[in-house]
């Protein structure tokens, strides 16, 4: 384990001792698995993490997977008994894991803007490069990973104020137009969209590239400014809010100085969920957002929290995932993100859930002896 990862142990656990685990069905995600064999081998590995779990440590259980048909939850849950061993995330401050939710929302858009359509979806401008510490500029904090490029000259991009404000216009970078701002903003935090235009057509985005700047939650400046309470913060309180406060709107959102820019996306199923950093469709309630820069996309997480329980019919959320994509919010051995699919219905679900987790990594057998 690296230095980036000493601030978290794993536990090495037994499945007898999983709460939740009996309970399971992880039969939906072989297809899922059998799609990451496929990005490894023919696209490119996945980027390893600092707990330095590879791409290569993954591939014996994908490969198992690939014939693999699951004919009862007790023989999906058999498969990763026998190829797999369960490690226990443990903070070493000793605060619990914590999880919250992402969907894909459905967004009414317009090719070209009109006096309703108005608010656009950017794809990435050709000035924003990507940043290491090879060309990073020494005074720009190592956060930024994207910077802009002018003539030999590398500087921390345009902000999302100064973006709203006209900084993009004139360059046809615009995908498709939306009605409202505070949609678009949302959009941004979310990372992927459906299109639904004027005629009938159905459209996808997905996460591009971003300006740079580092994510700031506008619900927690709202908790710091007394207008909402931290108990009764969620996606639906802050939209409430600011129709609440039209006039306050600009001033909120921009404390995000955080922008996201859009690639249009195929759309071959409208039903499967949007292909997102791990280059995957995402699948509704199996699909995990973690923090990359530890953990390596691909890998299943078991994950229990007991105070979340809309998502099962009143059963705390007990279930195996798969780490499938990333976030700027996403920060932390134990963070996670659980994606609840599209429309507006998995928003709702998504926009409450704030719960303490208990995070479990299964590795395969072949790497897991280097953990003990």
């Amino acid at each position: 384990m690296s230095d980036h990862a000493s601030d978290f142990v794993l536990q090495a656990i037994s499945f007898d001792t999983l709460e939740g685990w009996k309970d399971d069905d992880p039969s939906s995600l072989f297809e899922v698995m059998r799609s990451c064999r496929r990005q490894i081998t023919d696209v490119k590995p996945y980027r390893t993490g600092s707990l330095g779990l590879s791409s290569e440590d993954l591939l014996p259980l994908l490969a198992a997977a690939e014939d693999f048909t699951p004919s009862s939850p007790e023989s999906a849950r058999a498969f990763f008994e026998t190829r797999c061993r369960p490690f226990l995330i443990r903070r070493k401050d000793g605060n619990a894991g914590f999880v919250t939710a992402f969907y894909e929302p459905d967004i009414d858009v317009a090719e070209r803007p009109d006096e309703i359509f108005r608010f656009p979806f950017y794809r990435r401008p050709d000035d924003l490069i990507d940043l290491d510490d090879a060309n990073r500029p020494a005074g720009l904090d190592k956060a930024y990973v994207f910077g802009r490029l002018q003539e030999d000259c590398v500087t921390a991009y345009p902000d999302r104020r100064a973006i709203d404000q006209g900084f993009l216009e004139g360059r046809g970078l615009e995908i498709a137009w939306a009605k409202s701002k505070v949609d678009v903003f949302f959009v941004h935090v979310q990372g992927a969209a459906r299109l639904r235009y004027e005629d009938g057509r159905i459209g996808r985005i997905t996460y591009a590239a971003k300006a740079g700047h580092a994510f700031s939650a506008i619900g927690k400046l709202l908790i710091e400014r007394g207008e909402i309470n931290r108990a009764e913060i969620s996606m639906q309180a802050i939209r409430a809010w600011l129709v609440r406060n039209p006039e306050r709107v600009d001033e909120v959102l921009w404390h995000n100085r955080s922008y996201t820019f859009f690639r249009d996306a195929p759309v071959a199923d409208p039903q499967a969920g949007p292909i997102a950093a791990a280059k995957v469709p995402l699948l509704a309630g199996r699909a995990l957002a973690v923090d990359r820069m530890i953990h390596t996309f691909g890998f299943p997480f078991f994950i229990r929290a007991e105070s979340l329980i809309h998502l099962d019919q009143g059963r705390p959320f007990r279930r195996l995932m798969l780490a499938l994509d990333t976030g700027s919010a996403i920060i932390g051995p134990a963070r996670g993100d659980i994606f609840t699919g599209s429309g507006d219905m998995a928003g709702e679900s998504a926009g409450t859930v704030r719960n303490d987790a208990d995070f479990a990594i299964l590795i395969p057998n072949t790497a897991a002896g280097r953990f003990d």
